[in-house]
């Protein structure tokens, strides 16, 4: 009875897929059908194929559409000429044209039956004759269906709409095959596990895990770009398990298995990886907890991700069973900037993960709200742009089952924000800067241009971050106290005038370099 059951389910699904297929279609029939037509008068014949018959059969049908013909490039090109909007040929060697219409991008490609040589990731480019051919070459049979546009019927030579329906990920060759063709693929597979909620064969995880260090015959730059979607998807966990578990993550993100701890029974503590996959998941949480339209934020699910990456190699066993983690924080913020380089991640998220990672812990200073004034400033000042991230990830990083801990954990963190609203408004955080500007600092030191100014500077702006903001006549005489202690002769005549402003201070810090010399305070 369960198994009838589940056939009558399945043939549900692929009826409702189909539908919505149909529907996909018609929405975009005007683009499509044109297409068609010129084709078909041209003599040949147009599919759509791939990932975007996969999406119209989910029902999400991207303005994004490919495409595949018998047609050769250069017929491609001629065949759209005047009709398109916009062509491109940038990927005409491997036989794809570009083209533009009613905001709609396709790409149009001929049919391939390529060869691999299996040392690179680059194939012979070999064009196909059949729809056939081109479609057991792709990576996995979701995307190995297509739509015959002259008829509107489906091609689907490797039961790709039964597996769409099961949410089962497959190849349309041997894993083994696909995977030594374009190791990619593996990742990729992670990445639909992640954005699709798809589960793999376990013959396509058994090749995953013979052939994972295959993974290193592809570039950096061609591996992030697939991290970054797995990590941006709706169940990054998932994706992230499956890399681990077939070994693929050790040549990736070797850090993140590197967190599964060994946990004896005298030396108690908590499972760094699950805790990490954790935070994880209620940082996605809260990404879009007050703003629901936010799009997925790489850098906090990134820092999410490493936060305590740092802790295996600062994992101390102390006396009486205890262990600790001294300056993991640290440790995990450099371990995190290498790891992204590595991967080739823009300079600003590798700035941005790392600087999270080194502050995700110093909340846990802050008791039960025993923290100055000034250090909330200093919290606020060295978080700068990334204070909403590290809320989130501060609080995402709470993971004990101790009930009574967590909402004490959460209602301390609820005094620190509002003690950072009150102070904001006070004393408008955002723009914490010196009482004194660079202009006046030379002014009244009567220096020039340089180090001193930035030294000064830097000087006056700890004093605010722990007194908060100075009178001016106070800003002065701090300035010229710290002056003799540096041994800088000030002209009498400048300390006389000093109690007047300078006439115009509007350039401040930024031509002296004052500034830049003074945002490193506290870090």
């Amino acid at each position: 009875m369960n198994e009838r059951n589940t056939e009558a389910a399945t043939k549900r699904r692929l009826t409702a897929a189909k539908r919505n297929a149909v529907a996909e279609l018609m929405r975009v029939s005007p683009i499509a059908d044109e297409l068609a037509a010129r084709f078909s008068r041209a003599g040949h014949r147009l599919y759509l194929v791939g990932g975007s018959v996969r999406d119209a059969l989910l029902g999400k049908l991207s303005t994004d559409l490919d495409f595949t013909t018998d047609a050769r490039p250069e017929q491609i090109q001629r065949i759209v000429s005047g009709w398109a909007e916009a062509v491109w040929d940038t990927g005409i060697e491997f036989g794809t044209v570009g083209v533009a219409k009613h905001g709609t991008t396709c790409e149009i490609t001929t049919f391939r039956a390529d060869r691999y040589d299996r040392v690179g990731r680059h194939p012979e480019v070999e064009f196909g004759d059949s729809i056939e051919s081109d479609l057991v070459r792709r990576d996995f049979t979701v995307n190995a269906m297509a739509v015959d546009l002259a008829t509107k019927s489906f091609v689907d030579p490797h039961n790709g709409l039964e597996a769409l329906a099961r949410r089962t990920l497959d190849t349309p060759a041997t894993p083994e095959e696909s995977f030594a063709d374009d190791p990619l693929r593996m990742l990729r597979a992670a990445r639909f596990v992640s954005q699709l909620g798809f589960e793999p064969e376990p013959r396509v995880v058994r090749a995953m895990t013979d052939m994972a260090d295959e993974i290193k015959r592809i570039t950096a730059e061609r591996v992030q770009a697939e991290l970054s979607k797995l990590i941006l998807g709706s169940a990054p966990r998932k994706g992230i398990e499956l890399m681990v578990d077939t070994g693929l993550a050790d040549h990736v993100l070797p850090e993140v298995p590197g967190m599964r701890l060994a946990i004896d029974e005298h030396h108690q503590h908590k499972d760094v990886y699950q805790h990490s996959l954790k935070v994880l998941e209620q940082a996605i949480d809260l990404e879009t907890a007050h703003e629901p339209r936010l799009e997925p934020d790489l850098v906090l699910r990134l820092a999410a991700l490493l936060h305590d990456i740092g802790k295996p190699a600062t994992r101390r066993f102390e006396p009486g069973g205890g262990v600790s983690f001294h300056h993991h924080e640290v440790v995990g913020a450099k371990m995190a900037r290498k790891r992204l380089r590595a991967l080739r991640y823009p300079k600003d998220v590798v700035n941005d993960v790392s600087q999270l990672v080194f502050l995700h812990l110093r909340f846990h200073g802050y008791g039960r709200g025993e923290w100055t004034d000034s250090a909330v400033r200093r919290y606020v000042t060295d978080a700068g742009p990334l204070l909403p991230k590290l809320h989130k990830l501060v609080r995402a990083d709470c993971t004990t089952r101790n009930k009574r801990k967590a909402a004490a954990l959460q209602r301390a963190y609820d005094d620190l924000e509002q003690r950072i609203e009150r102070i904001a408004k006070e004393e408008d955080l955002a723009k914490v800067r010196p009482d004194l500007d660079g202009n006046e600092i030379m002014r009244i030191l009567g220096v020039e241009p340089g180090p001193i100014v930035g030294k000064a500077w830097k000087h006056l702006k700890e004093l605010r971050l722990d007194r908060g903001p100075l009178g001016r006549d106070e800003a002065v005489a701090e300035l010229l106290r710290w002056a003799a202690e540096q041994g800088i002769e000030v002209p009498e005549s400048n300390v006389s005038d000093s109690s007047e402003p300078a006439e115009s201070s509007e350039s401040a810090s930024g031509d002296s370099g004052a500034e830049e010399g003074g945002t490193d305070s506290g870090k």
